[in-house]
């Protein structure tokens, strides 16, 4: 399994059709060797890394993405 570090740099926009979200980042991707961190040498992974600020828009735009599609989900009738 490869593994590899993502950095987000700027969240550039979202969207969401038939059940997927579909987001547009810059971001810096390189492949991690175990040499990156010999502490998890035994466990692969992939890291992603974001400003805090980027964080807040990413979760913004989830949220507003999650609320548009409970708008259109059917409701139980009860």
């Amino acid at each position: 399994m490869k593994t590899y570090n993502v950095e987000i740099q700027k969240v550039k926009s979202m969207s969401n059709s038939h059940g997927e979200v579909h987001v547009r980042v810059d971001a810096l991707v390189a492949a991690q060797t175990f040499r990156d961190n010999p502490d998890d040498a035994a466990e692969p992974h992939t890291v992603l890394s974001l400003t805090e600020a980027n964080a807040r828009v990413l979760l913004l735009l989830l949220k507003a993405q999650i609320a548009e599609f409970d708008k259109r989900k059917a409701k139980s009738r009860f």
